[in-house]
Protein backbone atom coordinates (compact mmCIF):
# COMPACT_ATOMS: atom_id res chain seq x y z
CA UNK A 1 0.00 0.00 0.00
CA UNK A 2 1.31 3.45 -0.94
CA UNK A 3 2.07 5.92 1.85
CA UNK A 4 1.63 8.90 -0.46
CA UNK A 5 -0.43 11.73 1.04
CA UNK A 6 -3.40 11.98 -1.34
CA UNK A 7 -4.06 15.55 -0.19
CA UNK A 8 -1.00 16.67 -2.14
CA UNK A 9 -2.96 15.94 -5.34
CA UNK A 10 -5.66 18.46 -4.38
CA UNK A 11 -5.26 21.70 -6.27
CA UNK A 12 -4.15 24.51 -3.98
CA UNK A 13 -3.42 22.29 -0.99
CA UNK A 14 0.30 23.05 -0.88
CA UNK A 15 -0.45 26.77 -1.07
CA UNK A 16 -2.69 26.41 1.97
CA UNK A 17 0.09 24.65 3.86
CA UNK A 18 2.45 27.54 3.10
CA UNK A 19 -0.15 30.05 4.33
CA UNK A 20 -0.61 28.04 7.52
CA UNK A 21 3.14 28.07 8.17
CA UNK A 22 3.25 31.84 7.65
CA UNK A 23 0.29 32.36 10.01
CA UNK A 24 1.85 30.15 12.70
CA UNK A 25 5.10 32.11 12.44
CA UNK A 26 3.77 35.66 12.29
CA UNK A 27 0.16 35.44 13.40
CA UNK A 28 -1.70 34.36 16.53
CA UNK A 29 -2.41 30.69 17.08
CA UNK A 30 -5.99 30.78 18.34
CA UNK A 31 -5.80 27.11 19.22
CA UNK A 32 -4.02 28.26 22.37
CA UNK A 33 -7.18 30.17 23.32
CA UNK A 34 -9.37 27.09 23.13
CA UNK A 35 -11.83 26.99 26.01
CA UNK A 36 -10.97 30.47 27.29
CA UNK A 37 -14.15 32.01 25.90
CA UNK A 38 -16.02 30.74 28.95
CA UNK A 39 -13.68 32.71 31.20
CA UNK A 40 -14.65 35.90 29.38
CA UNK A 41 -18.37 35.03 29.57
CA UNK A 42 -18.14 34.35 33.30
CA UNK A 43 -16.25 37.61 33.81
CA UNK A 44 -18.92 39.69 32.09
CA UNK A 45 -21.92 37.62 33.20
CA UNK A 46 -21.10 35.41 36.22
CA UNK A 47 -23.87 33.21 37.55
CA UNK A 48 -23.33 34.51 41.09
CA UNK A 49 -21.76 37.66 42.54
CA UNK A 50 -20.49 38.11 46.10
CA UNK A 51 -21.35 41.60 47.33
CA UNK A 52 -20.45 43.60 50.42
CA UNK A 53 -22.76 46.22 51.91
CA UNK A 54 -20.66 49.40 51.72
CA UNK A 55 -23.34 51.84 52.87
CA UNK A 56 -26.99 52.00 53.92
CA UNK A 57 -28.87 55.16 52.96
CA UNK A 58 -32.23 55.97 54.55
CA UNK A 59 -34.52 57.30 51.81
CA UNK A 60 -37.82 57.46 53.75
CA UNK A 61 -39.17 55.96 56.98
CA UNK A 62 -39.98 52.76 55.08
CA UNK A 63 -37.27 52.67 52.42
CA UNK A 64 -33.50 52.23 52.45
CA UNK A 65 -30.88 52.00 49.74
CA UNK A 66 -28.18 49.34 50.11
CA UNK A 67 -24.96 50.25 48.33
CA UNK A 68 -23.28 47.02 47.26
CA UNK A 69 -19.69 46.59 46.10
CA UNK A 70 -17.89 43.51 44.80
CA UNK A 71 -15.80 41.55 47.29
CA UNK A 72 -13.44 40.32 44.60
CA UNK A 73 -13.21 42.25 41.35
CA UNK A 74 -15.19 44.64 39.20
CA UNK A 75 -18.96 44.37 38.92
CA UNK A 76 -20.60 43.10 35.72
CA UNK A 77 -22.02 45.90 33.54
CA UNK A 78 -25.76 46.44 33.35
CA UNK A 79 -28.36 48.40 31.42
CA UNK A 80 -30.35 51.05 33.28
CA UNK A 81 -33.62 49.39 34.28
CA UNK A 82 -32.24 45.91 34.92
CA UNK A 83 -32.28 44.08 38.26
CA UNK A 84 -30.25 41.64 40.32
CA UNK A 85 -31.73 38.63 42.09
CA UNK A 86 -30.57 38.84 45.70
CA UNK A 87 -30.21 35.60 47.66
CA UNK A 88 -30.72 35.33 51.41
CA UNK A 89 -30.67 32.67 54.11
CA UNK A 90 -33.28 33.64 56.70
CA UNK A 91 -34.24 31.42 59.63
CA UNK A 92 -33.10 28.33 57.76
CA UNK A 93 -34.91 29.27 54.54
CA UNK A 94 -32.91 29.85 51.34
CA UNK A 95 -34.79 32.30 49.15
CA UNK A 96 -34.27 35.19 46.73
CA UNK A 97 -35.88 38.41 45.60
CA UNK A 98 -35.27 40.63 42.54
CA UNK A 99 -34.34 44.25 43.15
CA UNK A 100 -33.97 46.82 40.40
CA UNK A 101 -30.65 48.64 40.39
CA UNK A 102 -31.31 52.30 41.16
CA UNK A 103 -27.76 53.57 40.58
CA UNK A 104 -26.47 54.74 37.22
CA UNK A 105 -24.63 52.32 34.93
CA UNK A 106 -22.33 55.24 34.15
CA UNK A 107 -20.41 54.37 37.32
CA UNK A 108 -19.09 50.86 37.91
CA UNK A 109 -18.00 50.91 41.55
CA UNK A 110 -21.27 49.76 43.11
CA UNK A 111 -24.88 48.70 42.67
CA UNK A 112 -27.58 50.54 44.61
CA UNK A 113 -30.72 48.57 45.41
CA UNK A 114 -33.59 50.45 47.03
CA UNK A 115 -35.74 48.33 49.33
CA UNK A 116 -39.21 49.25 50.55
CA UNK A 117 -40.94 47.67 53.53
CA UNK A 118 -44.02 45.63 52.72
CA UNK A 119 -46.47 44.02 55.09
CA UNK A 120 -45.19 40.60 56.18
CA UNK A 121 -42.20 41.15 53.93
CA UNK A 122 -39.99 38.15 54.67
CA UNK A 123 -36.93 39.37 52.76
CA UNK A 124 -37.57 43.12 52.88
CA UNK A 125 -37.79 43.03 56.70
CA UNK A 126 -34.51 41.11 56.79
CA UNK A 127 -32.72 43.59 54.52
CA UNK A 128 -34.13 46.63 56.32
CA UNK A 129 -33.77 45.43 59.92
CA UNK A 130 -30.95 42.87 60.02
CA UNK A 131 -28.44 43.67 57.30
CA UNK A 132 -25.68 46.08 58.29
CA UNK A 133 -22.65 47.71 56.68
CA UNK A 134 -19.96 45.11 56.03
CA UNK A 135 -22.34 42.16 55.61
CA UNK A 136 -21.79 39.86 52.65
CA UNK A 137 -24.67 39.11 50.28
CA UNK A 138 -24.96 37.03 47.13
CA UNK A 139 -26.79 37.87 43.93
CA UNK A 140 -27.18 36.94 40.31
CA UNK A 141 -25.73 39.01 37.49
CA UNK A 142 -27.88 41.90 36.28
CA UNK A 143 -30.72 40.75 34.06
CA UNK A 144 -34.15 41.83 32.82
CA UNK A 145 -35.75 43.33 29.70
CA UNK A 146 -36.98 46.64 31.09
CA UNK A 147 -34.48 49.03 29.54
CA UNK A 148 -34.20 51.69 26.87
CA UNK A 149 -33.65 50.57 23.27
CA UNK A 150 -32.43 53.44 21.06
CA UNK A 151 -33.56 51.67 17.89
CA UNK A 152 -37.23 51.52 18.85
CA UNK A 153 -38.07 53.80 21.77
CA UNK A 154 -37.24 57.24 20.41
CA UNK A 155 -35.94 60.12 22.51
CA UNK A 156 -39.20 61.36 24.09
CA UNK A 157 -40.04 59.17 27.09
CA UNK A 158 -42.82 59.23 29.67
CA UNK A 159 -42.27 57.25 32.89
CA UNK A 160 -45.24 56.15 35.03
CA UNK A 161 -44.04 54.96 38.44
CA UNK A 162 -45.65 53.86 41.67
CA UNK A 163 -44.03 53.14 45.05
CA UNK A 164 -40.68 51.37 44.75
CA UNK A 165 -41.37 51.14 41.01
CA UNK A 166 -39.38 54.38 40.86
CA UNK A 167 -36.09 52.47 41.26
CA UNK A 168 -35.41 51.40 37.63
CA UNK A 169 -36.44 54.87 36.48
CA UNK A 170 -33.89 56.45 38.82
CA UNK A 171 -31.18 54.39 37.14
CA UNK A 172 -32.38 55.58 33.72
CA UNK A 173 -32.65 59.22 34.82
CA UNK A 174 -29.24 59.20 36.47
CA UNK A 175 -27.67 57.67 33.37
CA UNK A 176 -29.21 60.29 31.06
CA UNK A 177 -27.93 63.11 33.27
CA UNK A 178 -24.53 61.55 34.03
CA UNK A 179 -23.81 60.99 30.35
CA UNK A 180 -25.56 64.07 28.99
CA UNK A 181 -27.72 61.92 26.71
CA UNK A 182 -30.16 63.49 24.24
CA UNK A 183 -33.33 62.04 25.75
CA UNK A 184 -36.30 63.92 27.16
CA UNK A 185 -37.97 62.33 30.17
CA UNK A 186 -41.24 63.22 31.87
CA UNK A 187 -41.80 61.32 35.10
CA UNK A 188 -45.19 60.83 36.79
CA UNK A 189 -44.61 59.33 40.23
CA UNK A 190 -47.62 58.15 42.21
CA UNK A 191 -47.23 58.17 45.99
CA UNK A 192 -49.51 58.18 49.02
CA UNK A 193 -47.80 61.29 50.39
CA UNK A 194 -44.80 63.53 49.84
CA UNK A 195 -43.08 61.85 52.78
CA UNK A 196 -43.40 58.44 51.09
CA UNK A 197 -41.99 59.65 47.76
CA UNK A 198 -38.59 58.04 47.28
CA UNK A 199 -35.78 60.24 45.83
CA UNK A 200 -38.18 63.22 45.93
CA UNK A 201 -35.58 65.88 46.77
CA UNK A 202 -33.06 64.52 44.27
CA UNK A 203 -35.67 64.48 41.53
CA UNK A 204 -36.75 68.04 42.31
CA UNK A 205 -33.15 69.20 42.15
CA UNK A 206 -32.40 67.38 38.89
CA UNK A 207 -35.60 68.62 37.23
CA UNK A 208 -34.76 72.19 38.24
CA UNK A 209 -31.25 71.93 36.84
CA UNK A 210 -31.80 69.92 33.65
CA UNK A 211 -34.33 70.92 30.99
CA UNK A 212 -34.72 67.41 29.60
CA UNK A 213 -36.27 66.11 32.84
CA UNK A 214 -39.78 66.97 34.02
CA UNK A 215 -40.89 65.60 37.39
CA UNK A 216 -44.55 65.29 38.37
CA UNK A 217 -45.29 63.90 41.82
CA UNK A 218 -48.90 62.68 41.99
CA UNK A 219 -50.29 62.32 45.52
CA UNK A 220 -53.19 59.88 45.87
CA UNK A 221 -54.44 61.41 49.14
CA UNK A 222 -56.98 63.97 47.96
CA UNK A 223 -57.21 65.48 51.45
CA UNK A 224 -53.52 66.35 51.44
CA UNK A 225 -52.51 70.01 51.39
CA UNK A 226 -49.99 69.18 48.67
CA UNK A 227 -50.14 71.89 45.98
CA UNK A 228 -49.16 69.66 43.06
CA UNK A 229 -51.00 66.93 41.15
CA UNK A 230 -53.42 64.74 43.11
CA UNK A 231 -55.42 61.60 42.40
CA UNK A 232 -54.44 58.76 40.10
CA UNK A 233 -52.27 58.69 37.00
CA UNK A 234 -55.19 58.39 34.59
CA UNK A 235 -55.82 59.35 30.97
CA UNK A 236 -57.06 62.85 31.83
CA UNK A 237 -54.02 63.66 33.97
CA UNK A 238 -51.62 62.42 31.29
CA UNK A 239 -53.42 64.26 28.49
CA UNK A 240 -53.43 67.53 30.43
CA UNK A 241 -49.73 67.39 31.27
CA UNK A 242 -48.01 65.71 28.30
CA UNK A 243 -47.51 67.59 25.05
CA UNK A 244 -47.38 65.77 21.69
CA UNK A 245 -48.58 62.58 23.30
CA UNK A 246 -48.42 60.58 20.08
CA UNK A 247 -44.64 60.99 19.84
CA UNK A 248 -43.87 59.45 23.24
CA UNK A 249 -42.82 56.01 24.43
CA UNK A 250 -44.40 55.11 27.79
CA UNK A 251 -42.79 53.03 30.54
CA UNK A 252 -44.79 51.66 33.48
CA UNK A 253 -43.32 50.24 36.68
CA UNK A 254 -45.09 49.61 39.96
CA UNK A 255 -47.36 47.12 41.69
CA UNK A 256 -49.64 44.89 39.62
CA UNK A 257 -52.65 47.06 40.49
CA UNK A 258 -50.97 50.09 38.93
CA UNK A 259 -50.27 48.23 35.71
CA UNK A 260 -53.86 46.98 35.54
CA UNK A 261 -55.10 50.55 36.02
CA UNK A 262 -52.67 52.46 33.80
CA UNK A 263 -52.72 50.22 30.74
CA UNK A 264 -56.47 50.79 30.07
CA UNK A 265 -55.91 54.50 30.66
CA UNK A 266 -53.25 54.53 27.94
CA UNK A 267 -55.67 52.63 25.71
CA UNK A 268 -58.10 55.53 26.14
CA UNK A 269 -55.41 57.79 24.72
CA UNK A 270 -54.94 55.43 21.74
CA UNK A 271 -51.33 54.73 22.65
CA UNK A 272 -50.31 51.61 20.65
CA UNK A 273 -48.97 48.72 22.71
CA UNK A 274 -45.67 48.80 20.80
CA UNK A 275 -44.99 52.17 22.47
CA UNK A 276 -45.63 50.88 25.99
CA UNK A 277 -42.90 49.22 28.06
CA UNK A 278 -43.64 47.69 31.43
CA UNK A 279 -41.94 46.10 34.41
CA UNK A 280 -44.40 44.40 36.76
CA UNK A 281 -43.58 44.07 40.45
CA UNK A 282 -45.24 41.49 42.69
CA UNK A 283 -48.82 41.93 43.89
CA UNK A 284 -48.52 44.37 46.79
CA UNK A 285 -51.84 43.81 48.58
CA UNK A 286 -53.76 40.85 49.95
CA UNK A 287 -53.94 38.29 47.18
CA UNK A 288 -57.43 37.29 48.33
CA UNK A 289 -58.59 40.74 47.22
CA UNK A 290 -57.19 40.30 43.72
CA UNK A 291 -59.71 40.27 40.86
CA UNK A 292 -61.14 36.79 40.14
CA UNK A 293 -59.88 35.28 43.41
CA UNK A 294 -62.19 32.31 44.22
CA UNK A 295 -64.79 33.22 46.83
CA UNK A 296 -64.55 29.89 48.65
CA UNK A 297 -60.83 30.31 49.44
CA UNK A 298 -60.03 32.51 52.46
CA UNK A 299 -56.81 34.03 53.74
CA UNK A 300 -56.62 31.22 56.33
CA UNK A 301 -56.96 28.39 53.82
CA UNK A 302 -54.13 25.87 53.70
CA UNK A 303 -53.60 23.06 51.21
CA UNK A 304 -51.50 19.95 50.73
CA UNK A 305 -49.01 20.02 47.87
CA UNK A 306 -47.37 16.80 46.67
CA UNK A 307 -44.06 17.69 44.97
CA UNK A 308 -43.03 14.67 42.93
CA UNK A 309 -40.19 13.59 40.64
CA UNK A 310 -38.27 16.02 38.54
CA UNK A 311 -35.47 17.91 40.26
CA UNK A 312 -36.24 17.03 43.90
CA UNK A 313 -37.05 14.08 46.10
CA UNK A 314 -40.78 13.40 46.24
CA UNK A 315 -42.37 14.94 49.32
CA UNK A 316 -45.62 16.46 50.56
CA UNK A 317 -45.77 19.94 52.05
CA UNK A 318 -48.34 22.37 53.40
CA UNK A 319 -48.95 25.60 51.47
CA UNK A 320 -50.94 28.67 52.46
CA UNK A 321 -53.38 30.09 49.96
CA UNK A 322 -51.82 33.53 50.43
CA UNK A 323 -48.26 32.56 49.49
CA UNK A 324 -46.92 31.65 46.04
CA UNK A 325 -45.90 28.05 45.48
CA UNK A 326 -42.24 29.02 45.23
CA UNK A 327 -42.36 30.49 48.75
CA UNK A 328 -44.11 27.42 50.15
CA UNK A 329 -41.46 25.16 48.63
CA UNK A 330 -38.56 27.30 49.87
CA UNK A 331 -40.06 27.40 53.35
CA UNK A 332 -39.98 23.61 53.32
CA UNK A 333 -36.37 23.39 52.19
CA UNK A 334 -37.02 22.81 48.48
CA UNK A 335 -34.67 24.88 46.33
CA UNK A 336 -36.41 26.35 43.30
CA UNK A 337 -34.57 28.11 40.44
CA UNK A 338 -35.89 31.66 40.16
CA UNK A 339 -34.90 35.13 39.05
CA UNK A 340 -37.65 37.70 38.42
CA UNK A 341 -40.20 36.50 41.03
CA UNK A 342 -42.93 38.20 39.00
CA UNK A 343 -43.90 35.52 36.48
CA UNK A 344 -41.80 36.55 33.51
CA UNK A 345 -38.50 34.63 33.42
CA UNK A 346 -40.09 31.11 33.65
CA UNK A 347 -37.16 29.63 35.63
CA UNK A 348 -39.48 28.52 38.43
CA UNK A 349 -42.10 26.83 36.24
CA UNK A 350 -43.76 23.68 37.59
CA UNK A 351 -46.22 21.26 36.06
CA UNK A 352 -49.60 20.90 37.77
CA UNK A 353 -50.77 17.28 37.60
CA UNK A 354 -53.78 17.66 39.86
CA UNK A 355 -55.63 20.55 41.52
CA UNK A 356 -55.99 24.25 40.82
CA UNK A 357 -53.91 27.38 41.29
CA UNK A 358 -54.69 31.08 41.05
CA UNK A 359 -52.09 32.65 38.77
CA UNK A 360 -51.26 36.32 38.42
CA UNK A 361 -48.73 35.98 35.60
CA UNK A 362 -49.87 36.42 32.03
CA UNK A 363 -46.48 35.44 30.64
CA UNK A 364 -46.67 31.66 30.57
CA UNK A 365 -45.79 30.41 27.10
CA UNK A 366 -48.75 28.92 25.23
CA UNK A 367 -46.94 25.59 24.83
CA UNK A 368 -46.32 25.50 28.60
CA UNK A 369 -49.90 26.41 29.46
CA UNK A 370 -51.25 23.77 27.08
CA UNK A 371 -49.19 21.19 28.96
CA UNK A 372 -50.16 22.26 32.46
CA UNK A 373 -47.17 24.41 33.45
CA UNK A 374 -47.43 27.48 35.69
CA UNK A 375 -44.90 29.92 37.13
CA UNK A 376 -44.49 28.99 40.79
CA UNK A 377 -43.60 32.55 41.84
CA UNK A 378 -47.01 33.87 40.80
CA UNK A 379 -49.19 30.79 41.31
CA UNK A 380 -51.18 30.45 44.55
CA UNK A 381 -52.77 27.15 45.65
CA UNK A 382 -56.56 27.19 45.82
CA UNK A 383 -56.95 23.42 46.27
CA UNK A 384 -54.80 20.42 47.14
CA UNK A 385 -52.13 20.01 44.46
CA UNK A 386 -49.81 17.52 42.86
CA UNK A 387 -46.95 19.11 40.94
CA UNK A 388 -43.69 18.20 39.24
CA UNK A 389 -40.72 20.49 39.87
Amino acid sequence: MSNKDFRLDIAGYTDILKEMDICRKYGQDYRLEKGKWMEYVNYIHPSKIELRVADIIEETSKVKTLRLVSTTDSLPPFLAGQYINLFANIDGVRTSRPYSISSSPAQTAYYDITVGRIREGFVSDYLLDKVKVGDILESSSPTGNFYYNPLFHGEDLVFLAGGTGITPFMSMIREVIDKGLARSIQLFYGSNSVEDAIFHEELLEKAKKFNNLKYNLVISDLSSNYAGLKGLIDADLIKENVADINTKTFYICGPVAMYEFCLPELDKLSIPRKRIRREVYNFAGDIVNAPAWPNDVTANSEFTVAVIGGRVKTQTIKAKATEPLVVAMERNGIQVPSSCRSGECSLCRVKVLRGNVFELSGHVRKSDRDNGYVHACSAYPVSDLEIIL
